[in-house]
């Protein structure tokens, strides 16, 4: 067992990123500690992580199945996935320059949006719960996880990582899969394997070049592109555009006389700047903190 420590460059809650219900995944009663159990960067093994928080806000890692010398490498994964591997610093002034984002900030401090473990699992995750029902389908990943992947005990509870890449390739049948979605996941993990679905790659080849790439995934279609690229890459400063509750409660809070147009959403979130994503997060996880919800209208 090894451990490292995150210091959050900006505002920082581990019971937001522990309690926030994302990727199929049911929030989780916070308890003091954040469990993960995750492919880590590279799809060859398996780790898992407790996280814990400390009063001045720095973040406190144990890491399980990892050997000393990957420590680094885990670090790395976790700061990305609590997006904390970003400088932070200027997004309590994207809440000055607009004051809702401001209230929201207030709402619920130190909530950054949590990611995918990475692109691999997100991709995994899109070929699962694509026309399925996501909370049967998130059973279906926990008892793949459990079967052919690894299960840790993290303080107290059992957690499962997906399959690398080549465990998942051993795969052939598995009840609730079909052979279609059992062979697209193999696409994604022969893809994996040959370094398509790197963080560091994707990064460097920027968002649109990165959802372009997704969209030759077999099975990944223009939404779940959008997915990967915005909420496991860790790219701060995308758009979600073509997300349509967003885009409802951005015209309730702005106050929009009739739908947003992508015009009217990129000119209402020039201030939120170099943080348009964080922001959006932002809004679509507390605007019911502040009695806004989506209520299927729009306008004063």
């Amino acid at each position: 067992m090894t451990s490292f420590t995150i210091t959050p460059t900006t505002t920082y809650s581990l019971r937001e990123s522990a309690e926030f219900g994302f990727g199929g995944r049911a929030p989780d009663a916070f308890d003091g500690v954040m469990r993960m159990a995750f492919c880590l960067d590279g799809d060859t093994d398996q780790v898992g992580v407790e996280l814990r928080q400390d009063d001045t806000g720095v973040v406190h890692g144990r890491v399980h199945g990892g050997s000393a010398d990957r420590v680094d490498a885990v670090r790395a994964q976790v700061a990305r996935v609590l997006s904390l591997d970003q400088d932070g610093t200027g997004f309590g002034d994207v809440g000055i320059r607009d004051p809702l984002i401001g209230r929201l900030q207030q709402a619920v401090p130190g909530l950054l949006p949590p990611l995918f473990y990475s692109p691999y699992e997100a991709a995994i995750w899109s070929v699962l719960s694509a026309r399925r029902p996501a909370k049967q389908m998130a059973q279906v990943r926990t008892q793949l996880s459990e079967r052919h992947g690894r299960v840790f005990e993290l303080a107290g509870r059992r957690v499962a990582a997906l399959p690398t890449p080549e465990q998942l390739l051993r795969v052939t049948e598995f009840p609730g899969l079909t052979d279609e979605k059992i062979h697209r996941m193999h696409g994604i993990a022969r893809k994996a394997l040959t370094g398509t679905l790197d963080v560091d790659r994707l990064r460097h080849i920027g968002p649109e070049a990165c959802d372009e790439d997704m969209r030759r995934l077999k099975g990944i279609g223009p939404f779940y592109a959008s997915l990967i690229t915005i909420r496991a890459v860790g790219f701060t400063d995308v758009l979600p555009a073509d997300e349509p509750m967003l885009l409802e409660l951005v015209g309730l809070h702005y106050r929009v006389d009739g739908p947003v147009t992508r015009a009217q959403f990129e000119e209402i979130a020039e201030p939120w700047r170099p943080y348009r994503t964080w922001a959006s997060v932002l809004i679509r996880a507390a605007s019911s903190r502040i009695g806004v919800v989506g209520a299927g209208r729009r306008g004063g």
